[in-house]
């Protein structure tokens, strides 16, 4: 906003449109936080895959122990959620990477286009309808106990400065991708420019006003109403703005660190950045819902501060038999497990505003990727996990979701999108492509299978798949597939 006009702004939004669009957008709308705790989403993703075997931890139920990939999350074991057994089946356009992303949160196909990733697959565009987050900002928007300053938030972290669908996690609608905003400085400015953005507003609405009346003796009677409404939602808009001037943030804005340039071998950096920011911005209820993108789907970053020097990407696709670049691919899904708890050690120690715990109790992270292997392009046994108890779930377990030895059945991803929906109140019936949403919501307080001791149905169960050998295992795993 910083360097346009009001003369400018009213060009953009146009008089027919009122200022209801632009207004929506501005920090001036930020409200301090209190009174009952709000329930919080944060989507987070990671790229290409991970390394299934020193991904999930060894046991079922309460009685497991974490793997090397996630280690990191020991101290907040008793308020995890492994969630295995998952699989993406959306079809259509574009190869396992893109589609994995695409319809990740979305649960649709995506439309034809003309990125293309290899000459094997037809080229794809933007997803075919609205992503969850923002189904859910609208719903809670729609609200006025449940309305925030921005709805939902987009951050992040090494997400290259393009627009493909590689790059989208979240969708407004039907070819309306959201961009993450990649740098915390853009963030802040978003956040807490609300002086400007207060004074700008005032300036607009004079204007505004000014213009209406001077178009009102030429407007027929039809146009005349919708003058009126203009008029009063200006009112309206004028008397918020003056409840607003005596309002302040529940927290004051952190103290971003100046000067990082916004380039991969700064990720680590910006990502501490960022999330101070996405911290303040719950305590001061900016937003309810959020994504945090990391990189973007078939991400080729370099870690090198690490002192891995090849990229993410092609390390991914490397055969199970090369040992150093399945070290390379544990340390690096193992860094980012690591933000992940650095997410939740913050919101961990930030009491909620209501009083009533912290913010982990009263928000839930969904960590997501768009693969389950690299090399395979697998969408079957998605890594997902959930941490902290927004969301009301039973945590501290490892379930396998609809777990059955003999057909190797398989939760689809729709039902996970559907039970997140639930759990923010919002009763959705389907979401997505409806016929991947047979079964409805997952009950997440109910899978008494996988409690039993180690030496129970279910550790028997595992160790038959473990014994029965990949190509058994997969070939189990097809034929089951071509049933459904």
């Amino acid at each position: 906003m910083k360097g346009r006009s009001r003369r400018a702004v009213l060009r953009e939004i146009g008089l027919s449109s009122a200022v209801l669009p632009f207004v929506n957008g501005l920090s001036a709308f930020g409200s301090a936080n209190g009174g009952r705790p709000k329930k919080r989403l944060i989507f987070l993703f990671t790229p290409n895959g991970t390394i299934a075997s020193k991904f999930w931890p060894r046991g079922y139920g309460r009685r497991f122990e974490l793997n090397e990939i996630t280690a990191p999350l020991e101290r907040h074991r008793n308020r995890t959620l492994f969630l295995a057994g998952i699989e993406n089946r959306v079809k259509g356009p574009g190869g396992a990477h893109v589609r994995g992303i695409g319809s990740l949160l979305t649960g649709v196909r995506l439309s034809s286009g003309n990125i293309t990733f290899c000459d094997k697959v037809p080229p794809a565009g933007w997803a075919t309808g609205i992503s969850l987050d923002q189904e859910l900002k609208r719903f809670l928007q729609s609200n006025p106990a449940t309305r925030t300053a921005f709805g939902s938030l987009e951050f992040g972290a090494g997400v290259p400065d393009r627009a493909d669908p590689f790059t989208r996690l979240s969708y407004r609608g039907k070819g309306e991708p959201v961009a993450p905003v990649r740098s915390p400085y853009e963030m802040y400015r978003r956040l807490y420019g609300r002086g400007h953005d207060h004074d700008l507003l005032v300036s607009v609405l004079d204007e505004s006003r000014s213009d209406l009346k001077q178009v009102a003796a030429s407007l027929g009677r039809q146009d005349r109403d919708l003058l009126e409404r203009h008029e009063s939602f200006v009112r309206d808009l004028e008397v918020r703005l003056q409840d607003l001037k005596v309002r302040s943030p529940h927290a004051s804005p952190p103290e971003l660190r100046q000067g990082i340039p916004i380039q991969m071998d700064q990720v680590p950096q910006l990502t501490r950045l960022q999330m101070d920011l996405l911290v303040n911005s719950l305590v001061n209820d900016f937003t309810r819902i959020a994504t945090f993108q990391f990189s973007k789907a078939s991400g080729e970053e370099r870690m090198e501060w690490l002192g891995i020097r090849e990229g993410h990407h092609s390390l991914s696709h490397e055969p199970d038999g090369n040992l150093a670049a399945q070290a390379d691919l544990v340390r690096i899904n193992r860094w980012y497990c690591e933000q992940v708890a650095h997410l939740a050690d913050q919101l961990a120690e930030t009491p909620d505003p209501s009083g009533d715990g912290h913010l982990l109790d009263h928000t839930t992270i969904v960590w997501l990727n768009e693969l389950s292997k690299g090399n395979t392009h697998d969408l079957v046994g998605l890594p997902v996990v959930l941490i902290g108890n927004g969301c009301g779930f039973r945590m501290g377990r490892h379930v396998k979701l609809d777990w059955k030895p003999r057909t190797m059945d398989t939760v689809f991803h729709h039902r996970l999108l559907l039970t997140l929906a639930h759990s923010m109140g919002h009763r959705l019936e389907t979401f997505g492509q409806s016929d991947l949403c047979a079964g409805g919501p997952l009950d997440l307080n109910s899978y008494t299978v996988s409690e039993l001791s180690h030496d129970g149905p279910v550790a028997a169960g595992a160790a038959g798949i473990a014994g029965m050998g990949g190509f058994a295992w997969r070939r189990r795993r097809r034929k089951a597939a071509a049933k459904v």
